[in-house]
C-alpha cells in the first residue's frame, strides 16, 4: 500500500495521476473489447464487424462506470445530469465507433493484415481519442450544472 501511495504522490505532483489512471482502466476496456471480439469471432463465428460492433458495447458500459467513478470522479446531483454525460459520453464512443470501424475495414479488407494486428492499431486510437474527449468534452461538470441552471430560468 505504501509503495501505491508514493507511486500516485509522484505522478499527482508531475499532474501525470489522471493520465495513469485513466491508461489503466483504458487498458483494463481495451481488454474487455479484445476478448469481447475474439469470443464472437471465433467460438461465436460472427462476421467481424457484428463481433466488432458487440465488443464495442461491452467495453463502452464497461469504460463509462470506470471513467466516471474512478478516472474523472465525476458527480451527477441528479437524474438530467446523469443523462447528459452519458448521451455525450455514447456520442463521443459512436464517433471513435466510426474511427475504429473505418481503419478496421482498411486494415482488414484493404490491406490484408491480420485481425489481431488491426484490432491493436484501433484500439490505439481510439483509446487516445476517447481520453481526449473524456477529459475535455464529456465529464466536466461546469458545464452540465450551467445547461440545468440556464435550463431553469
Amino acid at each position: 500500500m505504501k509503495f501505491y501511495l508514493r507511486f500516485k504522490e509522484a505522478l499527482e505532483e508531475r499532474k501525470l495521476w489522471n493520465l495513469f489512471i485513466y491508461l489503466f482502466f483504458g487498458g483494463l476496456a481495451t481488454i474487455v473489447n479484445i476478448v469481447t471480439y475474439f469470443i464472437c469471432v471465433e467460438w461465436l463465428s460472427l462476421h467481424y464487424l457484428v463481433a466488432n460492433g458487440i465488443s464495442w458495447i461491452a467495453s463502452v458500459l464497461f469504460a463509462f462506470v470506470t471513467n466516471k467513478v474512478w478516472v474523472f470522479h465525476s458527480k451527477t446531483e441528479s437524474m438530467l445530469e446523469l443523462l447528459v454525460e452519458f448521451a455525450k459520453f455514447i456520442f463521443y464512443r459512436v464517433l471513435s465507433l466510426g474511427m475504429d470501424m473505418g481503419v478496421m475495414y482498411v486494415m482488414i479488407d484493404l490491406m490484408n493484415t491480420t485481425n489481431l494486428t488491426a484490432k491493436i492499431v484501433t484500439q490505439i486510437i481510439v483509446v487516445l481519442a476517447n481520453y481526449l474527449f473524456s477529459k475535455f468534452l464529456i465529464f466536466n461538470q461546469a458545464e452540465i450544472k450551467n445547461f440545468e441552471v440556464n435550463d431553469e430560468s
